[in-house]
């Protein structure tokens, strides 16, 4: 199976000079590719492949510039080929049309792949040999066994440098185990499980929000384009990634709990871009991650052989009392926490409810597969 493994890079001048100019020079074939496909189909009424679009690249593009030969080959048919995906997915997943990359844009990327040991990783001494750049030190915190297939190399708002290894390894499942759970996702508490064990939301964004907010101030009164403006865009750009990898960590490890000792997990399939049309949550509902969450325990499934079963939206889970099936219509009022089953006297807390009604729903679908 294919894992990726990413590592902070710490390049220096002259490495940092080369890896701008393959990030220029992605994005600057990336825009000639697609303004050359679609004066084309404009004109010629004539679809391009990524093929010809290749062969454009190398027998005009680089004939008419020079510097493109200054960068990795492998980044510029790469650059080529997410072109092509992306054209590719606004006729086949009526996606949006592909727009041109900006030279403003912060986050920059490219990849190349791996041919003659062009690409290395040490871990004593801490150092990564990527094509163009040779050895260039790194913060190698984790070791694989396999193969290296390709590398992505990152640059993220905050100006700090990443690098992707994506390696063809054997992965060691978990331990089977006979256990299974079924979870609600929440706000106040971001997951209850069926077992009653509630997850608290550590609300990120509203714990840095005044300090955000403060910065962002600052931003404002720079003029753009100086050096204060960059120096303080960079300080809210950091802040921005402390919030994001504060709730990715927290993500990662509720999600490798639930993998690790359960082999049925069921929860619902919840519509999270209509549920945000709702002004007044959307920024709690952001704030909580539960797309990712679901994300993250889909994929971990996958990889430890689990069964992940996701139900349908509009399955009652809050109304209905799991020991006796009484429908309580009153539940649809968010303010009511508890409620006693006026039928069988079973006091309800109503996550918990929901959650044991979503892991009985789990199973019956498990059971007619």
């Amino acid at each position: 199976m294919l894992k990726g493994y990413k590592y902070r890079l710490y390049p220096n001048k002259e490495q940092e000079v080369q890896l701008q100019k393959t990030f220029g020079c992605c994005r600057f074939v990336y825009n000639q590719t697609l303004a050359y496909r679609k004066e084309k189909y404009d004109k010629e009424k004539e679809s391009m492949n990524k093929t010809s679009c290749n062969n454009y690249c190398n027998q005009v593009l680089k004939k008419e510039y020079e510097w493109l030969k200054e960068v990795d080959k492998f980044a510029l048919t790469n650059a080529i080929y997410n072109m092509d995906s992306a054209y590719q997915k606004f006729f086949k997943e009526h996606a949006g049309y592909p727009k041109f990359k900006s030279k403003k844009n912060h986050k920059k990327s490219y990849t190349t792949n791996f041919t003659n040991n062009n690409i290395e990783v040490s871990f004593e001494n801490n150092k990564i040999k990527l094509p163009k750049l040779k050895w260039v030190k790194a913060k190698v915190h984790r070791e694989f066994v396999g193969k290296i297939k390709s590398a992505t190399i990152s640059q993220v708002p905050s100006g700090k440098y990443y690098v992707s290894v994506l390696v063809e390894t054997e992965h060691i499942p978990m331990e089977s185990t006979g256990c299974a759970i079924g979870f609600d996702l929440g706000i106040k508490d971001l997951l209850i499980t069926s077992d009653g064990e509630k997850f608290d939301n550590i609300r990120t964004t509203k714990k840095y929000e005044d300090k955000l907010a403060k910065e962002q101030r600052k931003l404002s009164h720079k003029k753009k384009g100086s050096k204060n403006f960059e120096k303080q865009r960079i300080k809210v750009a950091r802040i921005h990634e402390k919030i994001r990898n504060t709730r990715i960590d927290n993500l990662h490890k509720i999600s490798h709990k639930l993998v690790n000792e359960n082999q049925v997990i069921v929860s619902e399939n919840l519509a999270v871009s209509n549920m945000v049309k709702n002004h007044n949550l959307a920024k709690a509902i952001f704030d909580c991650g539960w797309y990712e969450l679901t994300r993250q325990i889909s994929y971990k499934s996958d990889w430890n052989k689990r069964q992940y079963i996701k139900i349908g939206r509009f399955t009652k889970s809050s109304q209905p009392c799991h020991v006796c099936g009484y429908i309580n219509p009153d539940t649809k009022d968010l303010s009511i926490r508890e409620w006693t089953c006026p039928q069988c006297g079973t006091v309800h807390d109503r996550d918990v409810n929901a959650a044991i009604n979503i892991l009985n729903e789990g199973l019956r679908i498990l059971n007619a597969m």
